[in-house]
This record gives C-alpha cells, sequence and structure tokens, in this order.
C-alpha cells in the first residue's frame, strides 16, 4: 500500500545466496569465491519459485559465484529482467581472516573476537573492511540503483549475510553495532520500500 504523501516508492526484494559448503563447516568465505552446494541450489530454487510471479524489473547481484548463481536461478522465471553485476554488493572483505574456519579464528584470536562481539561498530578486520565501510558502500549503491529506477518498480538484489545486515540496520535505524540482531539465513527474502529519501523494511529474514 502507497503511504499518504508519498511522490515515489521503490520496492526491493533483497536475498542472500543459498547455502555453501563453507557455510555448512562454518568457514568464513568472505570475497573467497565459493560456489553454492547441492543444499544451496535447492534453496535458491524454492525461492525462485516463490518468486515466480513478482514483477521483477531488474535483477542486481554481487558478482561473487554464489550470489550470481543464486540470481541466476531467480532469473530463469524472469526472462525479460536484465541481470546486472554490482561490486559494491560484493562480502565484506574479511582481510587475513578469509578461509579460515571459525573455531580456530576464536581460538588464535580471542581479543579480537571479543572486541567483534562487543563493540562490533569499532573493529576493522586486518587488511579487509570494517562494517561502516560495508554499510557506505552497499547503501551508495542502492542509492544509485533506485536513482536510475522507474518510480513503482520492484528490483532483486543478491546479495551476502554482512552486506545484507548493513542495509536492514539503515533500514531499521538500527545502529551497526546491533548488527547481530538481524538475522540472515541462507536464501533469506527480505522485503524493503524506498519512499522518497526514507528507507524502510517490512520483511526480514523470510524462508521458502
Amino acid at each position: 500500500m502507497k503511504r499518504k504523501g508519498d511522490k515515489t516508492r521503490i520496492r526491493i526484494l533483497l536475498v542472500r545466496h543459498g547455502e555453501t559448503d563453507w557455510n555448512k563447516v562454518r568457514r568464513f568465505q568472505g570475497r573467497s569465491d565459493v560456489p553454492l552446494n547441492r543444499t544451496g541450489r535447492n534453496q535458491a530454487h524454492a525461492l525462485a519459485l516463490a518468486l515466480r510471479h513478482e514483477p521483477i524489473a531488474a535483477i542486481y547481484s554481487s558478482p561473487l559465484l554464489r550470489a550470481l548463481e543464486t540470481a541466476q536461478i531467480i532469473k530463469a522465471f524472469h526472462a525479460s529482467a536484465p541481470l546486472f553485476q554490482a561490486e559494491g554488493l560484493a562480502e565484506m572483505d574479511l582481510g587475513d581472516f578469509e578461509g579460515m574456519p571459525a573455531q580456530q579464528w576464536a581460538e588464535e584470536y580471542p581479543d579480537f573476537r571479543k572486541a567483534w562481539l562487543e563493540t562490533p561498530l569499532s573493529v576493522t578486520m586486518p587488511g579487509g573492511e570494517s562494517l561502516q565501510e560495508v554499510q557506505a558502500r552497499a547503501m551508495d549503491t542502492l542509492e544509485r540503483i533506485t536513482t536510475r529506477s522507474s518510480p513503482e518498480s520492484t528490483l532483486l538484489l543478491c546479495s551476502h549475510s554482512f552486506v545484507n545486515r548493513t542495509i536492514l540496520c539503515h533500514a531499521l535505524n538500527l545502529s551497526l553495532d546491533r548488527f547481530r540482531e538481524v538475522q540472515q539465513e541462507t536464501s533469506a527474502l527480505n522485503i524493503l520500500y524506498k519512499c522518497a529519501e526514507r528507507w524502510h523494511a517490512e520483511a526480514v529474514n523470510k524462508r521458502h
């Protein structure tokens, strides 16, 4: 429903990619280009079926394979929707922690882990990014995409856990220190609206 006073409204279907083998064993992926596993492809197909009747005007994806595969599976039901790769939707750069098993990281970097759990807003991944940097590039990407889109259009964006969480924190007006309150399961669907210059979230972490 269009809110009173809204001049334009753009609907965003924000999707997290399906499962990978690294998700399954809790290994940090970041920018590592890991494909979907069988479960992830099945998750993406289930989501694609749920979205098959959505009037998607365009699809934007992180260039990383797991997101791009998910977007391509969804696109199979939307032949007329162009698919674009957007670097700003790539996952958080984890720097020195790329590819590390979560348990190993917890054992070898207890002080960093403590800061990351307690005050994530203060943390920058060594050799990588901070949550603020991820949010800034993600929101810049969303603003550029929506600015050139037709009013009242529906767009699908396929990205990653940290990226999606920072976007949702912006839409929900949450500090990034609270980003863990925003869950993002594999193949989760979030529904956002941009009304004039304001963002709001209608649904978070829906599964199909």
